[in-house]
């Protein structure tokens, strides 16, 4: 799609770097169209894309190898030599370097792109923290499967198991035991994702196991701020994995006046070097205290932006766009509610044929339902599935209090009609 020319009082142009699914990013690309011209680079290596669902919300976009700094600079000096680019962000997480490279290159607002790969590199990140003194777990990058039982044996059991590149949960397993920490180990070791090589000499990381309950803070970073904006109470399931099943967010709470929070969270992003941008914080309130799980340079997967949005009526997808051109951020509360999500898996693992919602049976307050599996689609439960391979279908639902969006979430399960070649649900 070619730039087109645009009078001076048109909105100002926003370059967006990859989409990923409609499912959960629709919102994200809904929210910036209303106030943005959006230009989209997609794609990968070898590979030409061209936008489907995204088109609605786009002024243009280019294709081009969204992994390579170079390709992308190369394709903004072209689209800046007719347009003027305000900003450029990214919502995924194998190209937030990739973008940061770009976004300094072109002089626009970001973070130093050593902070991004800081935060991917998940033992950067940890060595970082623990040079700045911040509360997390113990962890170790290991070589082989001795040096993991080596560790193991050093730490006590139960650890983690995790690999050293991934995000959301993939691969992460809890190991009891030597015989466990084998079967973990090997998971780890070979998981992989579409475009996230395996670049990482000591690839698996072994850590101790905390105790508690699991938040995740998305956070807006500007102006040597550091601002909490959705906080979400996190479920997962199927042990010994760590998939997650669902997130809550209590707009409710002013999680700004938490002294703790807040001490822990300016000092992670100033480890890490991370003050310009976005971020999603995954935290332990243990019993020894908050500690930090991980850092990612992004905003978080999941819904949870939206979820904070429809909580707090603070649209974070506009946050960020505000952040990445310089603009005033408008972090003014509007609603004072919980919001909630819940994912839905089978049972057992079966091959779908299809998956709808009887719309009739949906509970007051439901926001979005739906249908993620795919017909043909084989669902893999964890340990060997994760994500959209393990989901059926989700539902996200808005209520006063938690309490009423848990129920609502299992009023909503009664509506979801799922046919199998083993079967109708």
């Amino acid at each position: 799609m070619s730039p087109r020319t645009h009078g001076a009082s048109e909105r100002p142009l926003l370059v967006v770097v990859s989409s990923l699914g409609q499912s959960t990013r629709e919102p994200f690309l809904a929210s910036l169209a209303g106030h943005y011209r959006v230009w989209l680079f997609i794609g990968g290596p070898g590979r030409a894309d061209e936008p489907s669902w995204e088109v609605p919300y786009l002024t243009g976009h280019t294709v081009v190898d969204t992994l390579d700094a170079d390709a992308m600079l190369a394709a903004a000096q072209k689209l800046a030599a007719e347009e003027t680019i305000t900003g450029i962000l990214t919502y995924d997480e194998a190209r937030v370097v990739s973008t940061a490279v770009v976004a300094t290159a072109l002089g626009l607002p970001t973070s130093e792109p050593e902070a991004f790969a800081r935060c991917r590199d998940k033992t950067a990140s940890r060595e970082a923290l623990a040079a700045a003194g911040v509360p997390q777990a113990t962890s170790v990058s290991v070589r082989s499967l001795d040096h993991a039982l080596e560790v193991a044996a050093e730490l006590g059991y139960p650890v983690v198991v995790k690999p050293r590149h991934l995000a959301t949960s993939i691969a992460v397993i809890r190991a009891d035991s030597p015989a466990d920490l084998a079967v973990a180990y090997d998971a780890a070791r070979s998981a992989t994702l579409p475009e996230t090589p395996e670049y990482y000499e000591f690839g698996v990381l072994i850590e101790e196991f905390l105790d508690g309950y699991e938040i995740s803070v998305d956070s807006a970073c500007f102006d040597g701020r550091v601002v909490p904006l959705a906080v979400a109470r996190k479920a997962t399931g199927y042990a010994p994995s760590f998939e997650e099943t669902g997130h809550v967010v209590d707009g409710r709470v002013d999680w700004a006046a938490d002294d703790e929070l807040m001490d822990v969270l300016v000092r992670t992003h100033a480890a890490v070097g991370l003050h310009t941008g976005t971020s999603h914080v995954e935290l332990k309130y243990t019993s020894r205290g908050l500690k930090v799980v991980e850092i990612n340079a992004r905003l978080g997967g999941d819904l949870v932006p939206y979820l904070g949005q429809l909580a707090t009526g603070v649209d974070l997808s506009l946050a960020a766009a505000a952040i990445a051109t310089g603009a005033p951020v408008n972090l003014e509360r509007t609603e004072s509610r919980v919001a909630a999500i819940r994912f839905y898996y089978p049972e057992t693992e079966v091959t779908v044929c299809s998956v709808d919602f009887d719309r009739s049976q949906l509970p007051p307050g439901t926001e979005r339902a739906v249908p993620l599996a795919q017909p043909g689609q084989e669902m893999l439960l964890p340990p060997r599935g994760f994500g959209w391979m393990s989901r059926l279908a989700h539902v996200v639902v808005v209520a006063p209090d938690t309490e009423t969006a848990a129920a609502a979430l299992d009023t909503a399960a009664g509506a979801l009609l799922v046919v199998t070649e083993e079967g109708t649900r």
